[in-house]
């Protein structure tokens, strides 16, 4: 089922000062970025661990939802499509499973209180896959 956590994701008001304070304070890398058509950097992942990251990207708390101070939190599982069907047995209300942009299986959910959850399950196509060891 659920083997951890895969990665946090946090807005930041500003993307260049957050990469400072977790790059170059806290000693994380730079995985891969999330870039616009244009070309502009709205978005970053950052190696935290040996199958763990940090996920920021640049906005506003006003673009979350009300009173959660983060983005959601993501867990790793080792099969996406048999975690939503046993957890949809246990009366959970999941989206249907999808191939994310970066080529990883996902699923969301939400606590009792609201906060998302993303179910992750890394394919050997996921920009993650070359930072995993």
């Amino acid at each position: 089922m659920v083997l951890g956590l895969a990665h946090v994701c946090f807005t930041a008001s500003d993307l260049t000062r957050a990469l400072e304070f977790y790059c170059d304070k806290l000693g994380f890398r730079v995985a891969f970025e999330f870039r616009r058509d244009s070309g502009e950097m709205y978005g970053v992942y950052l190696k935290t661990g040996t199958r763990t990251f940090i996920e920021i990207f640049q906005g506003t708390l006003a673009a979350r939802a009300e009173k959660q101070s983060y983005g959601h939190i993501c867990l790793e599982v080792d099969d996406v499509a048999r975690t939503v069907a046993e957890l949809r047995a246990k009366g959970l209300e999941l989206t249907d499973p999808k191939l994310g942009m970066d080529q990883s299986w996902q699923s969301w959910l939400a606590d009792p209180d609201g906060n998302r959850i993303e179910l992750h399950g890394y394919t050997p196509k996921s920009w993650q896959t070359p930072h995993l060891g």
